[in-house]
């Protein structure tokens, strides 16, 4: 204590630049393995005293000599984490001794700085990443998802895509990532509704025009999305688009006929309530009859689960026969007349007939490729 009492008494006179030296050394022989018990803890005391220094200097020397090193006084480092800008960001940068909870309540009660520092932690663990994409701005999720080394677990990377999922910026930066179907379908919304609000569409269409593209564009980003899911994730994507209201019968009827078998056996399950094992069991073998009632308790109409049906069969054929078809021009035989009034199936078979007709436009496409290859 007398080591104490006389640093404290040098400190009284000293300059701060002397200080900041005395500091540095101090906490380097803390952490070192020359000092006995009383010596080291006659040093803490020294070092709690330095916190009040009224020269930053003093106290960045002594986060600079602590920050690393696990050793380190839990109490001290706590403080200089809440310092002046530069001194908490040495310790919140990399000390080992900060926890996620220390991170969590640093980033609840910290200003954008703090959480900037936070989000961009080496190895930010994914509980301090979450609380950072809960509780910040947008300018602190571009740091955190510009830390390759943060943990960002899914539910994150979803959280992110709702929140600043109209950041162009962010959206990029996500993109970069392995995401979620549901976070890629969110980001495709945010699109569409970022091209919808643009000037350049507005002044060249219709309210309700730009509504209509809109729906049928994200309908379509959709179904792509569906058809190249992980099986494990189709359960969320379904969820998540069954929420977005987005299990419509025209829908539904787009992903069959684009042959995105397992994401419709998926819907179904989620929209009937059975399991899924007996809902791919059912379309894959089961008779008409089975079929049909199968796909009335997930709430389809009766008479547009006929069309259902017959799409479900359809594609049975084409599957069995491994060969390329069109349900949706043989549906449209079977099923469109001349004159149809305004009805749901009149309407799921304008969805079909748009679905045949871009079908047409990509045959036609290729077509023109392959003739110009071989030219």
């Amino acid at each position: 204590m007398v080591i104490v009492q006389a640093f404290l008494r040098w400190t009284a006179t000293a300059r701060a630049s002397e200080r900041a030296k005395a500091a540095g050394a101090l906490g380097r022989a803390y952490l070192s393995a020359t000092l006995g018990r009383e010596e080291q803890h006659a040093a803490a005391l020294a070092m709690t005293y330095l916190l009040d220094d009224p020269s930053p200097r003093v106290r960045l020397a002594l986060a600079e000599a602590l920050a690393g090193s696990p050793e380190a006084p839990r109490a001290i480092i706590l403080a200089l984490a809440e310092d002046q800008p530069e001194i908490s960001c040495t310790v919140i940068s990399c000390s080992p001794v900060i926890t996620e909870t220390d991170l969590i309540a640093l980033a609840g009660r910290g200003d954008r700085l703090i959480r900037g520092f936070i989000a961009a932690r080496p190895q930010l663990s994914r509980g301090a990443a979450a609380a950072i994409v809960e509780i910040g701005e947008e300018n602190d999720v571009t740091i955190l998802l510009e830390n390759e080394s943060a943990v960002i677990g899914r539910p994150t990377l979803r959280r992110i895509a709702e929140r600043f999922g109209q950041s162009a910026d962010i959206r990029r930066l996500l993109l970069d990532r392995d995401l979620p179907a549901d976070v890629r379908h969110l980001l495709v919304h945010h699109v569409t509704a970022a091209l919808s609000g643009s000037s350049l569409v507005r002044a060249t269409m219709a309210a309700k025009r730009i509504e209509h593209v809109g729906r049928e564009a994200g309908n379509a980003a959709a179904v792509v999305i569906a058809g190249g899911v992980p099986h494990e994730e189709i359960p969320d994507l379904v969820e998540h688009l069954r929420g977005a209201g987005r299990l419509t019968p025209a829908f539904l009827i787009h992903a069959l006929c684009a042959g995105k078998i397992d994401f419709f056996a998926g819907a179904i399950a989620n929209l009937s309530g059975l399991e899924d094992r007996r809902v791919r069991a059912i379309l894959a073998t089961g008779r008409m009859h089975a079929v049909r009632a199968l796909l009335e308790s997930a709430g389809l109409g009766r008479d547009i689960a006929v069309v259902f049906v017959d799409a479900v069969f359809l594609r049975r054929q084409e599957e069995a026969a491994e060969t390329p078809g069109s349900v949706s021009a043989l549906l449209l035989e079977r099923f469109r007349r001349p004159g149809m009034p305004a009805s749901p199936v009149s309407e799921l078979l304008d969805m079909v007939e748009k679905l045949q007709r871009a079908e047409m436009r990509s045959t036609a496409r290729s077509y023109a490729d392959d003739a110009y290859l071989a030219a």
